[in-house]
Formats: C-alpha cells, sequence, structure tokens
C-alpha cells in the first residue's frame, strides 16, 4: 500500500511539472512547419532565375522565429497555422519571381528576389530627424517583407540588434536578419496601425470609425492594407492584392484550413 502510494504521488509530481513545463514553454513553430512542408510552399525560390537563390532557408527562417514567441504561437492549431499562411503569403507577394503561366503556376515562386527591383528612389525621408539617413545610403525595399525607408531601417535595427541606418545592405546579406525583419514588422504594432499579428490571431480592437467610416474589417484584407495599403486599398480588383490572396489560399490549402472572410481591402480605406 505505502508502494502504491508513493507511486501515485510521484507520477502526480511528474504529471504536474509536464503541465508547467507545456505553459512555461512555447510552442516551436517547426511543428506546424516543417522543411518538407516549407519547400512545398516555395517550390522555385532555389531556382537559378532567382537572385535569392539559396538565401532564404529553413532553417533561418526557424532561427529567426525564435525571437518572437508568440509568433505562430497564439490560439488555437488552426489559428496558428493561419497565422504562418496570412505571413508566408504576404513575403511571397513581395518576394515573387512569378507570372500567370509559370511553372507549377503562379503561386509557388515566393521568395524569388531577396531585394526591390530598380527602386524609383533611395527612400530616404529627410523630415525623420530621429532616424537620419546615411549619406550614400539607400533604404530600398530588402528581404522578405521589402524593408523600405530609413526609419523603418533605423527602428529595425535598433530593436533587433544591427546597424540599420549604416549597413541596411544587411538585410540582403544576412539571411536571419532578412527573416527577423519581416517578422518584427509583422508582430509590431504601428499607430494608427494595428499588427498583423494581432490581426491574423483574432485580437484587432478597432479603433473608432475603423469599422463603420473605413470598412477596416478583420482578415487577410487588413493585413494587406497594413503592409502597403496606400497604393493597393481601396481599388477594385486590384492585380497586387489578388496575387497576395493567390499566395495564401494556396498555402491555407497546403495547412488544411479556411482562409477565412475579409480577404480583400478593395472596400477599405488606407491607413
Amino acid at each position: 500500500m505505502a508502494l502504491s502510494s508513493s507511486f501515485f504521488i510521484l507520477s502526480f509530481f511528474f504529471l504536474c511539472f509536464a503541465i508547467i513545463e507545456s505553459k512555461r514553454t512555447p510552442h516551436c513553430i517547426s511543428s506546424i512547419i516543417n522543411e518538407q512542408l516549407y519547400n512545398s510552399f516555395f517550390l522555385h525560390k532555389d531556382n537559378n532565375a532567382c537572385p535569392g537563390k539559396d538565401f532564404y532557408t529553413y532553417d533561418s527562417f526557424i532561427e529567426a522565429s525564435k525571437c518572437f514567441p508568440k509568433f505562430g504561437n497564439t490560439g488555437s492549431l488552426d489559428t496558428r497555422k493561419l497565422e504562418i499562411a496570412a505571413f508566408l503569403a504576404q513575403i511571397s507577394h513581395e518576394t515573387t519571381g512569378g507570372w500567370a503561366t509559370a511553372p507549377d503556376g503562379p503561386y509557388a515562386w515566393g521568395l524569388c528576389f531577396k531585394e526591390e527591383v530598380s527602386p524609383g528612389s533611395n527612400y530616404c525621408d529627410a523630415e525623420n530627424k530621429k532616424w537620419p539617413c546615411v549619406p550614400g545610403k539607400s533604404y530600398f525595399g530588402r528581404g522578405p517583407i521589402q524593408l523600405s525607408w530609413n526609419y523603418n531601417y533605423g527602428l529595425a535595427g535598433s530593436e533587433l540588434g544591427f546597424d540599420g541606418l549604416n549597413n541596411p545592405e544587411i538585410v540582403s546579406n544576412n539571411s536571419v536578419i532578412a527573416f527577423k525583419t519581416a517578422i518584427w514588422f509583422w508582430m509590431t504594432e504601428q499607430k494608427p496601425k494595428p499588427s498583423c499579428h494581432n490581426v491574423m490571431v483574432g485580437r484587432y480592437v478597432p479603433k473608432k470609425n475603423d469599422l463603420k467610416v473605413n470598412n477596416r474589417t478583420a482578415g487577410f484584407g487588413l493585413t494587406t492594407n497594413i503592409i502597403n495599403g496606400g497604393l493597393e486599398c481601396g481599388i477594385p480588383n486590384d492585380g497586387r492584392v489578388n496575387d497576395r490572396i493567390g499566395y495564401f489560399k494556396r498555402y491555407a490549402a497546403l495547412f488544411n484550413i479556411a482562409t477565412g472572410p475579409n480577404l480583400d481591402c478593395e472596400n477599405q480605406k488606407p491607413f
């Protein structure tokens, strides 16, 4: 009887310890997207025609994600999958090398480019004194989210531990840092914009007039508004928006989940 009691107490202790550890340790997103699935998302990222060949590795993505414990780790399993699908869809559009008749379809060519093609300017906001431009440096789009403008490079560098103003090139030279900038942008609220993360995990809290006046309904379309709404939202049947949606639908299908409503932002006012 004493042995049975001791065994029961010991078993109970280990059960409690396991529960505490499961709550303390966040799930790694590698449990949701392994390397094989990741490569099936990006069938042609390492094509010889892609300037980003061999840059956007699975290991770099996973390593970068460890800096953001809530990314892909918030809510139910389907919610976690939905957020990862949305994130990967958005960075796929930003870096796409696909075209309408591309092999395996246009939505199999994400993560092809690591730098903006033929940038129209050096993306220097000279009025921003907090993050002043460095002479001779250009802050055009780089990395998975195509990080742009001196104020984004400066802030991202400050929070992630690199010199974004003096060395913006690192975003297209270091794949872990590149992914970190993309996830940082995704996770960070930049008022009046909410974070893309909060939108996709159901924690978007609309501000005054967001819904009734500006029609900023929660869903994938709102993340497009956050990322590039000034150029793409409020426009019927915009091709860029449709491209983002195409990637999202494909990735959601690979995860075997529904996309949810409000995929576009054609009726939303930009932030």
